[in-house]
This record gives C-alpha cells, structure tokens and sequence, in this order.
C-alpha cells in the first residue's frame, strides 16, 4: 500500500481532492482516561474546583475538531457539518471514556478530525484535574468507525 501523503520522490505533499467525488463522510473515535478513585469522583459528582469538567472538555473537544486542519500539518481544513463529544463513565478503571463522532459532506475524510476531539477532550480532563491527580493516564485513542468515501466502512469491532 503506498501513503498518500508522500509523491514519488518521498516528499510530504497535501493530497489533490479535488477530483473526488462529494460523499456523505462519518468518523467515529474513541479514547480514555484513567485516574484516581477520588478524581474520578469528583467529576462524576461535578465538584472538581475549577468547574464542569465534561462540559469544558466537550466544548475543548468540539474545537478541535473544527481546527484540525491548522494542527496536524497535511491536514485538509474542513467545513465539517457536525462535531459531537460523548464521555461514559467506566467505574471499575475509574476512567471517562470518550466518544467523538464528526459528519461531512465532502471529498475527504474526518477520521483525524475524531481523533483530534477525543485527544483534546482528553487533555482537557486532564488540565481540569491535574491538580488533585498529576498521574490520571490518556490512553486507547483509536478509530472506532468510518463509512464513506473510496475506502468505504472500517468498524472495529468486525475487524
């Protein structure tokens, strides 16, 4: 399999979409953060000090995925149609699982626009609460789901 982002002489390019045909395009990340009984608390609670930690992150999480394009360097800037941030609490980790899922009708498609909501999301847990726990622990970021597009669906769990 040959990488799009790189020509023939192995320089880093940005992919010619242009002649793609638009598709309706869905991408669906997932990741988690693990952290103390007591942290987890706290948030689950909503007390933590500096305030509502989901909602932020939420917020923090749908940014991202709007910037994507100005953060990861060969990154197309979309105009995505939808961005969505879920968090579940998973009480035997003591971790917050994290859901992005992010819609457009375009010619590329939005698997890093996923990604990039659940990382921040993410990271803004942890900036929330890192002062009652420096040691909560960011992990399992992967694609969940796609459809659309030449390469059609990937789902994870038929994989």
């Amino acid at each position: 399999m040959q990488l799009s982002h790189f020509d023939a002489a192995g320089q880093a390019w940005m992919v010619d979409v242009g002649a793609k045909a638009e598709s309706e395009r869905v991408a669906v990340a997932e990741g988690r953060i693990a952290m103390l009984p007591a942290t987890y608390a706290m948030i689950k609670a909503g007390t933590m000090k500096k305030g509502d930690v989901l909602g932020v992150a939420r917020l923090a999480g749908i940014m991202a995925a709007k910037q994507t394009g100005s953060l990861i360097p060969l990154c197309h800037p979309l105009a995505i149609s939808a961005a969505e941030v879920n968090f579940a609490f998973d009480d035997v980790r003591h971790s917050v699982v994290i859901e992005a899922t992010v819609r457009i009708t375009g010619r590329t498609g939005v698997e890093m626009e996923a990604l990039t909501a659940v990382s921040v999301a993410a990271l803004t847990i942890y900036d929330m609460c890192k002062a009652v726990d420096k040691g909560m622990e960011i992990s399992q970021i992967r694609l969940m789901r796609k459809s659309g597009g030449r390469s059609g669906e990937f789902n994870r769990s038929s994989e």
